[in-house]
Formats: structure tokens, sequence, C-alpha cells
């Protein structure tokens, strides 16, 4: 905790160049930023010492190794990054949350490629990223746990959003899960990668449209702030 009180920077992946997952009427940037900024506005109205930041507040690009320095540079308590999901059987659903670690299976390995990948629509991507391959499973062995020190709060905070989701959001609980992912791998401070749902799932792409959904999924991420803060 800053003398400021709480600083929690949110990330809403994706954006700009960078559509995310496409359902059928839907781009995953567009829900993370709605999903984003709500959760954001009910942290700010109801949690008196906390300070919201985010990585972008618009349609915008934001390179992925500067999503984390965002939240380094604002020594923040908390970085929770927003994301969609999609996968190629159509009735998988529901929300998982990310922390980072060893992905012990290749369906959490295959979501941590995906979401990396995106690093390859930036320039020079090879030089910044010092040789890291998304695509290729050696280099997330070698990239293990940096997070160590952060593991316990990051896993606190992923048990109370995963239950979260389940009670107030009525999501199918698809429970925490480990993986390799940059930006998570780069942060100083507990951080957490939320998959809010399917775009690849009628259903739920159609309750992650609406903005029922994405004030059910918000509030369930700000009362998963109080009780961790608490």
């Amino acid at each position: 905790k800053n003398e400021k009180g709480w600083v929690i920077v949110i990330d809403p992946g994706h954006g700009g160049k960078d559509p995310g997952a496409l359902g059928s009427i839907s781009r995953e940037k567009d829900i993370t930023l709605a999903i984003a900024l709500k959760t954001g506005a009910y942290i700010e109205q109801n949690i008196k010492n906390a300070t919201v930041i985010y990585t972008r507040r618009d349609d915008s690009t934001v390179e992925l190794r500067d999503r984390p320095k965002i939240a380094n540079k604002a020594n923040a308590d908390l970085f929770i990054s927003i994301h969609a999901n999609w996968a190629k059987v159509k009735n998988v659903a529901g929300a998982e949350t990310y922390i980072m670690g060893h992905a012990k299976d290749q369906a959490n390995l295959e979501v941590a490629m995906t979401e990396n990948a995106v690093m390859l629509l930036e320039d020079d991507y090879t030089a910044k990223y010092e040789g890291f391959d998304p695509k290729s499973s050696e280099s997330y062995i070698m990239f293990e746990l940096l997070q160590d020190a952060f593991l316990d709060q990051s896993l606190r905070f992923a048990s109370i959003l995963q239950s979260n989701f389940k009670e107030l959001a009525q999501r199918r609980d698809r429970e925490v899960r480990q993986a390799g992912f940059l930006v998570l791998r780069e942060t100083s401070m507990p951080s957490v990668l939320i998959e809010t749902g399917y775009l690849s799932n009628k259903k739920e792409n159609s309750f992650l449209m609406t903005d029922a959904g994405r004030s059910e999924i918000a509030h369930s991420i700000y009362g998963s702030l109080v009780i961790y803060l608490n």
C-alpha cells in the first residue's frame, strides 16, 4: 500500500491494431475495455483510498511489454489484466483466472501462447523481447517463476475472483490456472490475467456483448478486490 492508498492497475487486453479474439459480432478489445472501465469506476466510487490506473482508456495500441512497465512505474499493489477467450470447441464456456507459472497442461500453454503472440505485431519484436518466441514451448521453460515472491497473493486474489464469477456472475468456474504470460512475468506486484468468457461460445458471446453481462463481470472483479484488500 502506497502513501496515497491502494494503487490498482487495470489492463484491458489488446486494443488499436490488435483486435484480440473475434466472436461472430464481437472483438475482444472492445469487451475488455468496457469491462475494465466499469471495474475501475466501481473501485473509484466505492473504495475511498484507491487509485485506478489503466494501461489504456480507449481503442489505442499498447505494446505488450509496456503494460507491466506502467504498473511497475506506478508502484502498483495489484495488476489485473482483462481478456476474453476463444476455443475451437464451441461449447466451451466459463471464466478462468491465470497466475504466472508453469503451464501444467497444453490448453493453458496454448492460451498463453495466443495472448503472448500479439508481440509479433510489433516492430522489431525480437530485439525488444530478447529472442523470446511466443510460439515455442522452449521459451516458456526458460521463463519460470520470477513471480514467485507474489505467488501466494496472486493465488489468493485469483481464488476469490473465481468464486465471485461463479456466485455473482453465474459463470461456469474454469478455476485458477498457471501459465507463462509475458504481462504477468514482468510485473513486480501480485498479478492476475482474467479470461472473462469465450467469444467462440454463442451464449457467452451474447452475454459479454450486453451491458448487463459486462456489469456483472466488473462487479465480480470489484467485489473480489474489496475482499482481497480487507
